[in-house]
């Protein structure tokens, strides 16, 4: 198997022009899947339909992503990461204008599986194409693409929440088209150019029949809390590791996971997310239910975790040159852990000044625990199998949030309303963040894997 490489080496400006086409793409693709929970009232009044019908409208955005997802690596390796990226951001600019012209559910539902098809590979992709085009520059400028998924999920209840006081539903989409039209004509311009590919691998039809369906029905399973879903995708998902095992070019493969490197870069990333990114889903949550904010109000007030964790990614470089992978991470898990401390005492109405203070520190260690990860998983590998690793850590990452998601939520419903009941889950994701320093004690002690 051959990828499509770039035809000359990408100079330090240009690979800061493709990070910031790349950033403009990502925070699309997570702005969108997170902007449209603040309209799902308006939207099934608006639309004549109930409010489960509508919530699909959220759903179908995750369910499509998880179906590319997986596919992103050979569509990759069989195209050219450029042409994909461009198809995929093409796809999601189409997506939104038939969203925003939406005239019934079922008809918004829909395109939002068009949106979800190109926004769940701009992502990997993306994050292939740069690693790719940085080579053993990434450590110093990877916080440029890791960036957007730190800072858009608090800016996407923001600006949703002013759109619709504003302007109405529609413009959830319609005001994100302008960026959509942006970011393609720039990647047209800015992507690097590719050599013909060599040998190409057949598409892996079992593993597409096995893998994809198998991340949509868990993830939906646990996002439900629908057993049988859930079940349902853990057997798919089983299924294709044995097949995965026996073919020959498998959708994922999976003996990129005996690779040390890789390994210890997944399992941290697996935690990592079942623990302090799934926990970020308590936060707008605690703000609306318990203090009673709006939506824009919440997003506000989460606003220094976001600040934090900006300014430790643009200095991640220089910290890893510094002080190297195993202690920027340690170090960032330990800060991630500080500052959730204080949201265990909920039920002790702690000082507002004190949960902005933790917000801040948590930042700063959501921040640092990103870089070294991602440094490490892209170094450790040969070019030309990066395009399948961005896949598969985009894959993990999926199933630790939805795992560690579906517990805390568990968690949470278990205990009497009220904002003890925070606190309470909070403590059962400080005591599962505790786990992520396992993997992390295998991190290198410089830059390189």
């Amino acid at each position: 198997m051959t990828t499509r490489l770039p035809v000359a080496p990408v100079s330090d400006s240009g690979l800061r022009r493709l990070g910031g086409v790349l950033i403009l793409g990502a925070v699309l693709s997570i702005l969108d899947a997170t902007i449209v929970s603040v309209g799902i009232g308006v939207m099934a009044r608006d639309l004549d339909s109930s409010l489960p019908t509508v919530q699909w409208v959220a759903s179908a955005y995750l369910l499509a992503a998880s179906f590319t997802i997986p596919l992103s690596g050979w569509l990759s390796d069989r195209f050219g990461g450029r042409q994909v990226w461009i198809a995929a951001v093409g796809l999601f600019t189409l997506g939104t204008v038939l969203c925003g012209f939406a005239w019934s559910a079922p008809a918004l539902i829909a395109f939002r599986v068009l949106h979800g098809l190109g926004g769940g590979l701009m992502q990997p992709v993306g994050q292939a194409i740069f690693a790719q085009a940085a080579g053993p520059r990434l450590g110093r400028m990877i916080g440029m693409v890791t960036l957007p998924a730190t800072v858009a999920p608090v800016l996407g209840p923001m600006l949703g929440g002013a759109l619709v006081q504003d302007l109405g539903w529609r413009w959830l989409f319609f005001g994100i088209v302008p960026f959509g039209v942006v970011t393609l004509l720039l990647a047209v311009r800015v992507l690097p150019r590719e050599n013909p590919a060599g040998t190409r691998d057949p598409l892996d039809l079992r593993g597409l029949l096995l893998l994809p369906p198998g991340l949509g029905a868990l993830g939906y399973g646990l996002g439900e809390g629908s057993p049988a879903f859930a079940l349902a995708g853990a057997m798919l998902l089983l299924a294709y590791a044995w097949h995965a095992r026996r073919a020959h070019a498998p959708l994922l493969d999976l003996k990129l996971f005996a690779h040390k490197a890789f390994t210890v870069a997944s399992a941290s990333t697996f935690l990592l997310g079942a623990s302090l990114y799934s926990s970020m889903l308590l936060l707008p949550l605690y703000y609306q239910q318990i203090q009673h904010t709006s939506v824009l109000a919440a997003g506000l007030l989460l606003a220094p975790q976001a600040l934090g964790s900006a300014v430790v990614l643009i200095a991640g470089g220089r910290l890893l040159d510094r002080f190297g992978s195993r202690a920027v991470m340690l170090t960032g898990i330990a800060l991630s852990l500080v500052g959730t401390i204080a949201f265990t005492q909920l039920g002790d109405s702690p000082s507002p000044a004190l949960l902005t203070v933790s917000l801040l520190i948590r930042g700063f260690g959501l921040g640092a625990t990103t870089t070294p990860g991602m440094t490490m998983l892209y170094t450790s590998l040969e070019r030309s199998r990066i395009p399948r690793a961005a896949s598969a850590i985009n894959v993990v990452n999926r199933i630790g949030g939805s795992l560690g998601t579906a517990l805390l939520v568990a968690v949470l419903h278990a205990q009497p309303r009220g904002a003890a009941a925070f606190g309470t889950t909070f403590t059962w994701a400080l005591g599962l963040s505790l786990l992520s320093f396992i993997p992390a004690l295998f991190f290198p002690k410089g830059t390189r894997a």
